[in-house]
């Protein structure tokens, strides 16, 4: 690898007036619906799996076009009890293989590793930087038993061709849709294409909690209601567990928070694609590489991801210019110490794609002033020789 993620720009040491996002602007917008909804909370004296939890499940559901919703602890346990549910139904056993993006967060691979699978990573489609169906098929072995489909950056993967490769193959699809609350392909929003879905509402997310949060979200109902007890340490009534289970539980808190910001979360969506529309003409730099849409409805922008290979030299640059980018993200999982295992994965895309990423600001707060300066810095940028 040529990044050593030690030597990127310390974000905290320089003063930005552009923010990557603030949380604080974001939710300042609702400040007075979100107290509300805490009062509500606060007065009803039930804090944990009560009405609030199950209101927001129902509601999430709705939204997604699926039957059930899970309130979980964060997106990390979403995915991972998707896979240990069908594991205690039977469907997936200890050493079957889960495809999974080389390039995608390690939370992709931690839950499936978590659950005693073996992660297969395989490169990204080149122009979407998505699970490729080509890669997919061609990793596709005897032992295969479910594809993991990552949304990345927001964007929809080729949910059309991964499903026809699942059905045909017989195999588990599921979504890992962390960053995709809201994408649309067919009239149809992320979670409703898979055999489940997992989100995270971490508070950067496009539907952020003030704290951790996640959700399962499947239209099959025994695997919704195993899921539901396996969250609550394996119980589905008081003192009655069915399970070795584990405590991941939405909070009612949580909950509340999202059933305000839910209500405004295609409003926010807009914003981002306008904001990413005005990037995307904007921004013409020969080095600079612009993401691919092939619809502007199948992304909904958590993150604007361009690709440089000087990227470190532009993150420095725009810094210079009081704005702030990160890199999403400098390692992939294959190369970090948890997988020694997976070091010797031939995945040079993605290693490249990791070395030549950088996400620029955007968020529902941030001006069309401030994505214009953006843009003329990023027009400015002289790559070093």
């Amino acid at each position: 690898m040529k990044v050593d993620p030690m030597k990127l720009v310390p974000m905290e040491a320089a003063l930005t007036d552009i923010p990557f996002l603030s949380l604080r602007d974001v939710n300042a917008r609702y400040a007075d619906e979100l107290k509300a909804a805490a009062a509500r909370v606060i007065d009803s004296g039930w804090y944990v799996l009560g009405d609030e939890v199950a209101a927001f499940e129902r509601e999430f559901a709705a939204y997604c076009g699926a039957s059930h919703a899970v309130g979980v602890g964060n997106g990390l346990d979403a995915l991972s009890l998707i896979l240990r549910g069908y594991k205690e139904l039977g469907v997936l056993e200890e050493g079957d293989e889960v495809i999974v993006p080389g390039n995608t967060f390690i939370a992709s691979f931690l839950a499936i590793t978590e659950n005693r699978l073996a992660a297969v990573p395989v490169e990204p489609d080149p122009v979407t930087f998505n699970l490729d169906p080509a890669g997919v098929e061609a990793a596709i072995g005897p032992r295969t038993r479910a594809i993991m489909a990552v949304h990345l950056y927001g964007q929809l993967a080729d949910t059309s061709a991964l499903t026809a490769l699942a059905r045909r193959h017989k195999l588990l699809l599921i979504e890992d849709a962390a960053q995709a609350h809201g994408a649309i392909s067919g009239g149809r929003k992320a979670g409703a294409f898979g055999d489940a879905a997992a989100f995270s509402f971490f508070p950067t997310k496009n539907l952020g909690a003030l704290g951790d949060g996640g959700a399962v979200v499947t239209g099959d109902a025994v695997l919704a209601q195993r899921i539901a007890a396996l969250r609550n340490y394996g119980s589905d009534v008081k003192y009655r567990h069915l399970f070795q289970g584990l405590n991941s539980r939405l909070d009612e808190m949580q909950a509340a928070m999202l059933r305000v910001k839910l209500k405004h979360l295609d409003e926010d969506i807009a914003w981002r694609r306008r904001l990413a529309r005005r990037y995307r003409e904007g921004i013409r730099h020969a080095r600079i590489q612009l993401p691919a849409v092939a619809r502007e409805e199948q992304h909904v922008w958590h993150l604007f991801v361009v690709r440089c290979a000087h990227r470190d030299a532009l993150q420095r640059h725009l810094l210079a210019h009081g704005i702030q980018a990160q890199v999403h993200y400098p390692v992939p999982p294959h190369r970090q110490p948890a997988y020694v295992a997976l070091r010797n994965a031939y995945l040079p895309l993605t290693e490249r794609l990791h070395d030549e990423v950088l996400s620029l600001p955007m968020g529902p707060t941030m001006s069309e002033d401030a994505a214009d300066r953006v843009i003329e810095a990023c027009q400015s940028f002289e790559c070093p020789p």
